[in-house]
């Protein structure tokens, strides 16, 4: 890596933390600067404008994140497992988070909905691989008999995200982790319940 490509990285890991903390719009290119000890200058020198620099911190973010769940499904050999394991991964998201400030995608989708639709676009992007992965284990646990084949795995991928990123809210706006353990225990038994052939 040379040395522009490390200050890039350095850049998009300083941005992406500061904005799942602050916010994308009210992080302001002063706050990149002094959590990067760049002057602006140097941050331009990478991006052509914080809009650029928002997207791109949020396209890290997002693949640091996505890495943990491709990691933890790849682990497992049967689909139920493979879905306890992404439930699993929103406990570790809680418990180390890759990054500080909650969930990525969750605060991006709240803080985008009506005032960054670039950005809203890339969470989508992002929320739909999500959802793509757990509709593929599901899909391939049917042609396995490991799922029931009365299930469908578009509504399973809704109601496992929904309810596992309500679980996140709750747990960040309370401080109190008790809620998220609440909704894993709910969503690890409908999986179990429900969906095991």
């Amino acid at each position: 890596m040379s040395k522009g490509e490390h200050t890039r990285e350095i850049i998009l890991q300083k941005a992406a933390t500061l904005f799942n903390t602050k916010g994308y719009a009210a992080a302001s290119i002063s706050d990149i600067m002094g959590a990067t000890g760049l002057q602006k200058g140097g941050i331009y020198n990478h991006f052509n404008s914080k809009d650029e620099l928002t997207l791109e911190a949020f396209e890290y973010a997002s693949k640091v994140v996505g890495q943990r769940f491709r990691e933890s499904v790849k682990a497992q050999h049967n689909a139920i497992a493979k879905l306890e394991a992404i439930v699993g991964t929103f406990r570790m998201h809680s418990d180390n988070p890759p990054l500080v400030g909650g969930c990525v995608v969750l605060n991006a989708a709240i803080e985008s909905d009506y005032s960054n639709p670039a950005l809203r676009a890339k969470v989508r992007e992002v929320m739909n691989d999500l959802r793509g992965l757990i509709r593929y284990v599901v899909d391939e646990g049917i042609k396995r008999r490991q799922i029931k084949p009365s299930v469908n795995s578009d509504y399973v991928a809704t109601v496992i995200i929904a309810t596992l990123e309500g679980g996140v809210m709750l747990a960040a706006l309370y401080r109190d982790s008790q809620h998220l353990e609440r909704v894993i225990h709910h969503v690890t038994e409908y999986i179990q319940t429900q969906l095991n052939a």
